[in-house]
């Protein structure tokens, strides 16, 4: 993608609901083009689900923990003017996985290397699952060559947009949109738990997930998976600092309470009760908020209101905050996951019945990071679970009951200690997060952490746009095209950006 260079002949007055990573990248992209930009935040921070929280002595990535993909930020901070290793020291998480299966198997998954990948699995797995896995990344990464600038750097506009690619046949051979995760084959029980996972990277069921998610495991090998010293949340520091330096107003603890619409064109917003003109809106919150909440009711609206009511809302998540003290034993790696027996009964629960997982799919993430201890040999440890979205209508789980998550947590504890790692002796924080608490903390829908599921086919298509059927409103960040995670969050923002500075 090309960016604009030089400053705009004439500067708009540009307003960006929502401090979150993708409003906040969109804000620097236009102010260093000469636009007067404006974030209103409703909270008292910016960064959004981007944070490093310190609980007492111990500091948790409670949103992202970890960073694939970071050319995306080093071209941020390059066309923002500033240069990532500068401001952010990265170190790369080896081995990027450790996943520990229920019958005592276990398969470290190398950074940076589908060799030495290969070979774990062929130690531990067997050949036979080796050649299986290669055979399924040179698959990924064909689909991932294809679909990259169509589907995922640039705008989708429609699917007839598809349709005029010279390519189209060929293309849409490799990428198979009917196919679901599950239909990519696997046959080793132990690579099609790896597999599935990445269905619920973006809140999805890998029985009705697109087989294109298939590509983020070839990306993370790829590209490699990145720590931020200090925490993940320093990139929302950093970023939030260069929107400071371009000149950006930050405004927090503001709610927008409306975006004004005339004949068909945005004219401003509505905010603590008083009109404020603006040529341009983006909107860096959830896009069914967006066309529910902010915007009256028109014909185009509604059109839009009903295509985001028909797609599925994410899964939501069930976060533990740890604070250990030193141990004794060998260290966990960055990233542990450990599989129960039977991984359908997950999507099960949190799909069809709508119910927390009795024994689920269990993500540690222990950064061994003395930035993120006040204390040598003390351990952070952010521990989360998929979980059904919160609802107090039916169509989820209500969250609300205290008794309940104690319960529930004491219940993943239990878990974790029947897989050998003791943590119980060693336990001095212990923070409870559920989908509710996520819905308050960063107005996500139901806790759900990734705006929209990518369930079935079209998944890509039910996307909020990043250009609205209203002209000068844009949409930006995880409910937004190309959808959730840090990666597509800060390519949504240069979508946007790149849509502005081309009129």
């Amino acid at each position: 993608m090309t960016g604009h260079v030089g400053k705009v002949k004439n500067p708009e007055r540009i307003a960006v609901i929502g401090a979150g990573i993708g409003g906040l990248c969109t804000a620097a992209r236009l102010a260093k083009a000469g636009h007067l930009v404006t974030i209103f935040e409703s909270s008292n921070r910016t960064g959004g689900k981007c944070r490093t929280e310190w609980i007492g002595r111990y500091a948790f990535d409670t949103g992202p923990s970890l960073l694939t993909l970071p050319a995306v930020y080093r071209d941020f901070f390059q066309r923002t003017g500033d240069v990532m290793g500068r401001v952010l020291d990265l170190e790369e998480v080896n081995p990027s996985f450790d996943y520990r299966f229920n019958d005592g198997k276990s398969v470290q998954f190398a950074n940076l290397s589908r060799k030495k990948t290969l070979d774990a699995i062929s130690e531990s797995l067997g050949e036979q699952d080796a050649l299986e896995w290669d055979r399924v990344m040179l698959q990924a990464e064909a689909m991932w060559d294809v679909s990259r600038e169509p589907f995922i750097e640039s705008e989708l506009k429609s699917p007839l947009s598809l349709l005029k690619r010279p390519r189209l046949m060929r293309d849409l051979k490799i990428i198979s949109p009917w196919k679901t995760l599950r239909g990519i084959g696997i046959k080793s029980p132990y690579l099609s738990k790896i597999m599935d996972r990445y269905a619920t990277y973006s809140g999805s069921d890998p029985r009705s997930a697109p087989a294109v998610l298939s590509t983020i495991a070839f990306v993370e090998e790829a590209f490699g998976a990145w720590h931020i010293k200090g925490g993940i949340g320093k990139l929302s520091e950093r970023i939030t600092e260069r929107c400071e330096k371009l000149g950006v107003k930050i405004i927090l603890n503001t709610y927008v309470d409306e975006i004004t619409v005339k004949s068909g064109t945005v004219t401003g917003i509505n905010v603590n009760g008083n009109f404020e003109e603006f040529d341009r809106v983006v909107a860096n919150a959830d896009a069914l908020t967006v066309y529910t909440k902010l915007l009256a009711p028109t014909n185009k609206v509604m059109k839009v209101r009903k295509q985001l009511a028909k797609s599925e809302p994410s899964l939501a998540g069930f976060s533990l905050l740890l604070g250990l003290k030193p141990s004794q034993n060998e260290p966990i790696a960055h990233h542990t996951i450990l599989f129960p027996e039977n991984y359908d009964l997950e999507f099960e629960a949190i799909f069809t019945s709508k119910t927390p997982v009795e024994k689920p799919t269990i993500y540690i993430c222990a950064p061994r990071d003395p930035l993120m201890v006040k204390d040598p040999g003390h351990e952070a440890w952010f521990v989360l679970v998929n979980a059904p979205r919160h609802s107090t209508s039916g169509d989820g789980f209500d969250w609300s009951n205290k008794d309940f998550s104690h319960q529930y947590a004491n219940q993943i504890i239990n878990q974790i200690e029947a897989a050998g790692i003791s943590i119980r002796d060693r336990l001095e924080v212990l923070e409870i997060r559920t989908p509710l608490d996520l819905q308050e903390s960063v107005h996500a829908p139901g806790g759900s952490i990734y705006g929209n599921s990518s369930n079935g086919a079209r998944s890509a298509f039910s996307r909020a746009k990043n250009r609205s059927p209203i002209k000068g409103l844009y949409l930006v960040g995880g409910s937004a095209h190309p959808g959730g995670g840090l990666p597509l969050v800060g390519l949504s923002a240069e979508i946007v950006a790149n849509a502005i500075l081309e009129n």
